[in-house]
């Protein structure tokens, strides 16, 4: 019995440690060995998926750094995976966490930043005054434009946590009311669940994609600074 609608994204299961983490990489646990080295039908539609983020990545990136491409696709499909899994019923939805969805963020924004200012620091000066800019509004863009570098992180996790919690929010209040709804209401409130879960559905894997697609943006720029 939960004791209040947050209750469902509580991690904490016992005084000593959280065991909810585990459902993070339990997926990739239960995954029998022979989907990875037995051609099937599933494997081959992953790897089309695959196939078609690595050329959207390539396109987007616009610069000749290799092996990024590998990078947001597992970004992709790891985001992706735990979306699903919160899903699932009395599994703990991890993506629901800015400690989650930070740790993915925090570290490839910093580790880019770092590198283009220590290797490339005049490129990336010259990056905070976009091309064409008046000289008086140029002390203005420099500010606005290191503000939107600084809160990009916290955007992306912002925006993944807010996304998942919403939905479960509203899937637990509907599943709290159906319990004392009568035998005429039931079918229309079933109906809507299902509504509601095809919506969170798509809702994880669009969040997914919008994660890594705005990651890889974000990349481009440094990147595109660091190659010229």
């Amino acid at each position: 019995m939960m004791s209040n609608l947050f209750s469902t994204f509580d991690p904490a299961t016992s005084t000593s440690m959280s065991y909810n983490w585990l459902s993070t990489f339990i997926f990739l646990m239960m995954l029998p060995t022979m989907y990875w080295i037995t051609p099937n039908r599933y494997l081959l539609l992953v790897n089309n998926i695959f196939m078609q983020l690595h050329q959207e990545f390539k396109t987007l990136l616009s610069s000749p750094t290799k092996g990024f491409t590998i990078m947001f696709i597992a970004l992709f499909s790891f985001i992706l995976v735990n979306n699903m899994m919160g899903l699932l019923p009395y599994v703990f939805t991890s993506s629901s966490h800015l400690v989650f969805t930070m740790t993915l963020a925090l570290p490839m924004w910093m580790s880019l930043m770092v590198f283009g200012w220590i290797n490339h620091t005049q490129h990336m000066f010259a990056h905070l005054i976009p091309e064409g800019s008046p000289p008086a509004l140029m002390p203005f863009m420099v500010c606005i434009e290191t503000v939107s570098n600084i809160i990009r992180p916290g955007s992306l996790a912002v925006r993944l946590t807010a996304n998942m919690i919403a939905g479960h929010l509203l899937m637990c209040l509907l599943g709290n009311n159906a319990a004392n709804a009568s035998m005429l209401v039931m079918p229309m409130i079933i109906t809507i669940q299902i509504m509601l879960m095809l919506f969170e559905t798509a809702v994880a894997i669009i969040q997914a994609y919008v994660f890594s697609v705005l990651s890889t943006l974000y990349t481009s720029e440094v990147a595109y600074e660091i190659t010229q």
